[in-house]
């Protein structure tokens, strides 16, 4: 009779047990629903950022369009009919096998200097430039005669000297050039003697340039916006460029062989000669206008990476956050033994998907680190105070207020590394499942 009496208790304790170990069970599989469920405003958000990024590419190119864009600078170089025979008289004839024949300088020195500054079009910044060109050199027939070409058959009387400039609204001044003992002013386009596709000209006779080398000297004004490019036409290239801008992006075919950056500005130099490039100093009509532009160097005024950029960085934690606070909430519902309803999950999941919406309309305003931490306290201090309501006690809301504070610096630390981010942002994963695997040991899973 004993036996019997024992045997609802018992009964009751087993179908108790098996109830809690299908309601965790139900539990993991409803959080990992709303966590998939998430996935969707989260995917609405990084649509967001994407929209006012291109916005602001949008107006950064409306800014250049207007002001002018990045510049390059090929040249200068001369351009000749070649194929020019002479009669008995001396006089000039036009063979039937007439081309054109390009001569690139045997020396090629720039000095430039930027000083930068920034336009505004509404909420958006724009990184312009005003710099002073100052190209030195000279060109010499011994180019010509080295390549096998005949300079009885040049008609230096009526040479071309070209300067691609790729978008002449950038143009401040009229462009002089003093060649030899000569000035001239350039006139605009190329006329069809294309190193690049925009450029000045001056046709000139240049007859000295048969017996002797040719100095000459040309200062421009230019103006631009987000970087200048130069190509190596100079048997020796040489090109110091200074500018205000502390953080440049080196980039093309050659970097700078000395350069030095501050947060004031930079300072950078190449030296660029002919055997580190695939054309020659000499040569007939346009065969090597794609090997100059596959040569072309210099520098991009690089932005510090906007708030879109690190919104994206960012938002690419964003389910690492959630699921790692529905985690926790559940493991204080367990030890607790308080009941949290899946609405409130939800509820909860969604105001960590509002703080990247926050951050991004507040970025817009502010810099990113203040639209961060104003973001973050923002949502950390409404889902402690949610979880205070939820649970009636302190204890649950300050672990939680602890757990987004640091999943947020460390994040924040994560989107301001470049290098390093990989190797932190695993160190830090495999810290943080060390701790939730250390905590997990200690639930009862089994009601046991």
């Amino acid at each position: 009779m004993e036996e019997l009496n024992d045997y609802p208790p018992v009964y009751e304790e087993k179908k108790r047990g098996f109830f809690q170990r299908i309601s965790k069970i139900l539990k993991v599989v409803t959080i990992g629903f709303l966590v998939l469920l998430l996935l969707i405003p989260m995917n609405m958000i990084r649509g967001l950022i994407n929209e006012r990024h291109d916005t602001e590419t949008t107006a950064v190119w409306e800014v250049s369009d207007k002001w002018s864009g990045k510049q390059t600078i090929v040249g200068p170089y001369l351009n000749f009919d070649y194929g020019i025979m002479r009669d008995s008289e001396g006089k000039q004839i036009v063979t039937k096998g007439a081309k054109n024949l390009t001569l690139l300088p045997e020396e090629l020195s720039i000095d430039a200097q930027l000083i930068t500054d920034k336009l505004n079009r509404g909420i958006y910044e724009v990184n312009v430039y005003q710099s002073i060109l100052t190209l030195k050199g000279n060109f010499s027939p011994n180019d010509l005669k080295k390549q096998g070409i005949n300079i009885d058959k040049i008609n230096f009387e009526n040479a071309t000297l070209c300067l691609g400039i790729s978008d002449m609204r950038g143009i401040s001044e009229q462009i002089k050039v003093v060649l030899g003992d000569s000035v001239y002013n350039f006139e605009p386009g190329l006329n069809g003697k294309m190193l690049a596709s925009s450029g000045v000209n001056k046709v000139i006779d240049i007859e000295e340039l048969r017996n002797k080398v040719v100095p000459y000297t040309i200062e421009i004004k230019l103006k631009g916006s987000q970087g200048m490019f130069f190509a190596p036409l100079g048997k020796t290239t040489k090109i110091a460029m200074k500018g205000n801008w502390g953080t440049p992006s080196f980039d093309g075919r050659f970097l700078p062989e000395k350069r030095e950056i501050t947060k004031e500005g930079f300072t950078a130099q190449w030296q660029v000669l002919n055997l580190n490039r695939s054309f020659s100093q000499a040569f007939i009509s346009n065969d090597a206008v794609e090997e100059v532009e596959e040569s072309l160097f210099g520098v991009n005024l690089k932005v510090p990476v906007d708030q879109y950029q690190q919104s994206t960085r960012t938002a690419k934690y964003a389910i690492l956050i959630i699921l790692l606070t529905f985690i926790v909430i559940f493991f204080v519902e367990i030890m607790d033994k308080k009941s949290i309803h899946a609405l409130q999950y939800l509820l909860i999941g969604l105001a960590l998907c509002l703080f990247y919406t926050l951050l991004i309309s507040i970025s817009e305003q502010t810099s990113f680190g203040m639209a961060y931490l104003i973001s973050s306290v923002l949502t950390i201090t409404l889902i402690g105070l949610y979880i205070r309501g939820i649970m009636k006690k302190v204890k649950p809301a300050l672990i939680m207020i602890g757990l987004l504070s640091v999943l947020y610096a460390y994040i924040y630390v994560l989107t301001q590394l470049e290098t390093l981010a990989l190797l932190a942002g695993s160190l830090g994963l495999f810290v943080i499942l060390a701790m939730l695997m250390y905590f997990s040991k200690k639930i009862d899973w089994f009601g046991e």
